[in-house]
């Protein structure tokens, strides 16, 4: 007999049902994200828009920067010696010629080694006189002593010649005769040992005489050094310019080396420029640039490009071409168009803030009535201040949106009312 197999149903368990909730959730929220958010059409009011035409032309590849003016050379001023600021004598800006002091320090140390430099040296030089004076009267006992046995050789050699005669005549005893001679001949030999201590001692006295004034020659060279440090605590002019910078205050305790200010050469001057780093492979040195001021055009060239990238900038260096502004000065700016490139004939679109969404990928074209936009894909090349470079997407005459997509970033198709 057959037995009838029932189907049974599938039911979900408390922990299941959960976890379906839970899915479920996720699912509308992630479609919630993508889909809510976006409304592909929207409308807008045509007036809360700007938009501007494509047009075909020549498009100039240049960029607008600021630059600022330098003096063409600097020279850092500090102090080779440290102390305290006892007197400012220029304050900035002023106008320097070379050798002119600019701040007096003071340094009691300093003095104090002078003061010991200079009791060093009398002490050495009272040293030097007292063994001169040794030396002289040790030279007249040494002549003294030589001018003795001298004498008393030739008394010696005469009784010794007196002797050897009557020896001879067998008046006087051989024992006689031979004291004679050995008394002579000591006093030979004791002559020839003075004499040559006597030349020891004058080698011996001009070696210590030449080592005393050469040791006393050095303190005076360093007593000289030093007082020469102590008149570099006025801090001088190193060249004729102008005092760009001067920080010091009266009191302060400023460390030999520290920069303490600035001169500016005034025989030049170069304007410095930072350049966004976009732009860090096209700007090389010996491009153009130019800028206006009162109603005359200057031309500048690209002298030196600093490779260090800081803040996302690079710092370029122009030099003047032919002629400058005649009431320049240091630290005024100027708007300088620089040139990246030849001008070209090609599709430009006028800049919006539009770009700030897109970056330069889409864009809302209107209809031929202007009451519609759709959004299209576009691709821009390069930019001036004026325009972008048009390379695909767009023909001349279009019109477009031009400015922020911010409330309507999200749409295909706008209304405009």
């Amino acid at each position: 007999m057959d037995i009838e197999i029932k189907k049974k149903r599938f039911r979900l368990t408390g922990k299941q049902w959960i976890y379906a909730a839970v899915v479920a959730a996720v699912a509308a929220i992630l479609a919630i994200t993508i889909y809510g958010n976006r409304s592909s059409v929207m409308r807008i009011d045509k007036e809360s828009v700007m938009t501007g035409s494509v047009i075909a032309g020549e498009f100039n590849d240049y960029i607008r920067i600021v630059g600022q003016v330098q003096p063409i050379n600097t020279l850092q001023l500090s102090p080779e010696e440290g102390g305290i600021v006892e007197q400012i004598y220029l304050e900035e800006g002023a106008t320097v010629k070379k050798g002119e002091p600019i701040v007096k320090l003071r340094n009691s140390n300093l003095d104090l080694e002078i003061l010991n430099a200079e009791a060093n040296l009398a002490e050495k030089q009272n040293f030097l006189r007292n063994t001169q004076v040794t030396m002289e009267q040790d030279k007249l006992n040494n002549r003294t002593e030589k001018l003795q046995l001298e004498m008393e050789e030739r008394q010696k050699k005469r009784t010794y010649e007196q002797y050897q005669r009557l020896y001879k005549e067998d008046l006087v005893s051989k024992e006689e005769y031979l004291k004679a001679q050995e008394d002579y001949e000591l006093t030979v030999e004791k002559r020839k040992l003075v004499d040559e201590r006597l030349k020891q001692d004058d080698l011996y006295r001009n070696i210590q005489i030449t080592q005393l004034e050469d040791d006393l020659e050095n303190m005076r060279r360093s007593l000289a050094m030093i007082r020469e440090r102590r008149d570099k605590l006025t801090v001088c002019a190193p060249i004729d310019g102008e005092l760009g910078m001067l920080d010091v205050e009266q009191g302060q305790n400023i460390s030999s080396g520290q920069m303490i200010g600035r001169i500016n050469v005034l025989t030049g001057h170069k304007i410095e420029a930072s350049i966004d780093e976009h732009y860090i492979d096209r700007v090389v040195a010996g491009l153009e640039g130019r800028f206006e001021r009162q109603d005359s055009t200057y031309t500048l060239r690209v002298k030196k490009v600093y490779p260090d990238v800081r803040e996302n900038k690079f710092q370029t260096d122009f030099e003047f071409m032919g002629k400058r502004p005649d009431n320049i000065r240091t630290g005024q700016s100027y708007y300088i168009n620089l040139e990246l490139g030849e001008p070209t004939q090609c599709t430009m679109l006028p800049r919006g803030t539009f770009f700030n969404e897109t970056g330069g990928t889409w864009i809302f074209v209107l209809d031929a009535d202007g009451n519609k936009a759709y959004r299209r894909s576009i691709k821009i090349g390069r930019q001036n201040p004026q325009y972008y470079e048009v390379l695909e997407g767009l023909n001349p005459g279009e019109k477009v949106i031009l400015s922020g997509y911010e409330m309507f970033k999200n749409c295909d198709e706008l209304i405009l009312k």
